[in-house]
């Protein structure tokens, strides 16, 4: 049954939906962050002196701490089921409706390519830029131990931030709001925001280019209603991240 989106009833349902959707995920990483850059600049020690770890081992018992990261991963997930499943009770597919499919592999890949390309690199000169200005902390992409399991968690973890934040943020929040005749500037402004939000915790750096991501990113799908390309991109911008980390020598991560 199709929902009447102009009646005040299916509108409050709407925006309770988002609500929730975003409480149980990046919304609710959103509000962690902003707590976390709070208390790191109102800590003693400068931002640029604090470290930020990613991808964290959870364990010093080696098969403990691959059971952490895959439990992990996989309940990360969920909300990315959640948001299609709440999609799907609409008429149409989600799958289709968010351009997750597989009706356009190789210029899903292109395009996923190409954006990575196109922001990997200011990405990077804005990451040195804001680490040079004291406004970021200091990341640390990989923080697993040595071990044969190492790059493949790293791989999968690069797969999963990239399939909650595009689904979720890009594809899901977009198509709400818009559902909810929110003016298209404001759309885009409200996922970039978000996305810039729940990276906080790494500086205000780290918000400011994510940001600029989000904006890019949410144009890309208003032209294309194709989130693939983008989780395409975003995995390949946080394995080069994560495993470029783990893999290149400390004398290296020291000159940069």
């Amino acid at each position: 049954m199709t929902v009447d989106l102009h009646g005040p009833m299916a509108r409050r349902t709407r925006n309770t939906e988002v609500l929730l959707v975003l409480g149980v995920s990046l919304g609710q990483s959103a509000i962690y962050a902003l707590v976390r850059i709070i208390a790191r600049l109102t800590e003693d020690r400068p931002l640029s002196q604090q470290t930020a770890t990613l991808n964290a081992s959870q364990s010093d018992r080696p098969w403990l701490d691959l059971t952490y990261q895959l439990l992990g991963i996989g309940f990360a997930l969920v909300p990315v089921l959640l948001a299609v499943h709440l999609l799907n009770r609409d008429p149409g597919d989600a799958r289709r409706l968010l351009g997750l499919d597989a009706r356009r592999p190789g210029t899903d890949l292109a395009l996923g390519a190409a954006l990575a390309a196109a922001i990997g690199l200011p990405g990077l000169a804005l990451f040195w830029a804001a680490a040079r200005l004291g406004i970021n902390a200091t990341v640390v992409p990989a923080g697993l131990p040595d071990l044969w399991w190492a790059v493949p968690v790293l791989i999968l973890a690069a797969a999963q931030n990239a399939i909650l934040e595009e689904v979720v943020v890009v594809g899901y929040l977009v198509t709400r709001l818009r559902e909810l005749a929110w003016r298209t500037a404001t759309v885009i402004a409200a996922s970039a925001v978000l996305r810039g939000s729940y990276h906080l915790y790494q500086g205000i750096g780290a918000f400011v280019g994510n940001a600029v991501m989000g904006v890019v990113f949410a144009l890309v799908f208003l032209r294309t209603r194709r989130v693939l390309p983008l989780v395409i991109a975003h995995t390949l911008l946080d394995i080069v991240a994560f495993v470029g980390y783990a893999l290149v020598p400390p004398d290296w991560l020291d000159w940069l």
